[in-house]
């Protein structure tokens, strides 16, 4: 039987590679990645066959690992962050049902979430979720309910995908729905380039953040009703006693 490594490789820097990932990569022969991300790992595999494709063709990309490993390669397909998280994992799972005769084994990476949370401080000591911005594969219905939903329930909120230049007010827009739940001074953080050369991070209220301009490379955090500012870090409690 064929083997496909599904492989998250972390926000970017080779330090933030787990063991098995690189263990993964080092025993493929083949690694195969949207071009930006092959770009991360390049240096440090050089001695194997590099495939990429762009953005948008993530259907392709699946197909051109499974026949590979049909070729009788060892496959890695590499996704940043976490292959699970908004990643690959899902993607091949489905397309691999054409091709039982190839296993896949899922790699876990430190996803932009948690690589972010260590830059801001402790963020995500208590429940907290995760939701995309993007509207290119979710409805924006479906995007703002889960919004005001998580936003009600008082979850630290983690947003990806936060601007483009198609959606340069989606957060903006993100912002006005949770003010509905959240205090406009709630803590918030927004962290740049995880991992990454120019790095920069930095805390602020809820309103402010409704007015900040970020990018496809920033991860966005809004704290709940106990997150606080402690030595310019962003916190959020869990609640132990006597504290």
């Amino acid at each position: 039987m064929s083997r496909i490594y599904v492989v998250g490789i972390g926000p970017g820097s080779f330090d933030h590679m787990t063991g098995e990932a690189v263990k993964a990569l080092q025993d493929s022969d083949v690694i195969i990645g949207y071009t930006v991300y092959v770009d991360l790992v390049k240096e440090h595999f050089a001695d194997k066959e590099f495939l990429t494709t762009p953005m948008t063709k993530e259907v392709d990309r699946c197909k051109l690992a499974f026949e590979q490993a049909q070729a009788g390669k060892t496959v890695s397909m590499i996704c940043s962050g976490d292959a699970g998280v908004y990643g690959m994992a899902g993607l091949m799972y489905e397309i691999g049902i054409e091709y039982p005769d190839t296993e896949l084994v899922i790699v876990a990476g430190v996803t932009a979430a948690t690589g972010g949370a260590a830059v801001l401080g402790a963020p995500l000591i208590h429940d907290f979720c995760l939701i995309s911005l993007s509207d290119l594969l979710t409805p924006w219905e479906k995007i703002e309910k889960r919004l005001l939903m998580a936003s009600d329930a008082d979850f630290v909120i983690v947003l990806y995908n936060p601007s483009s230049h198609k959606r340069a007010d989606y957060l903006q827009k993100a912002c006005d729905l949770m003010l509905r739940y959240k205090s406009p001074e709630t803590v918030c953080g927004i962290v740049s380039q995880i991992a990454r050369e120019g790095e920069s991070y930095q805390v602020m209220t809820l309103q402010e953040l409704r007015d900040t301009r970020v990018d496809m490379f920033t991860t966005v955090f809004i704290g709940n009703s106990q997150t606080k500012e402690i030595n310019g870090k962003m916190v959020t409690p869990r609640g132990y006693r006597g504290v």
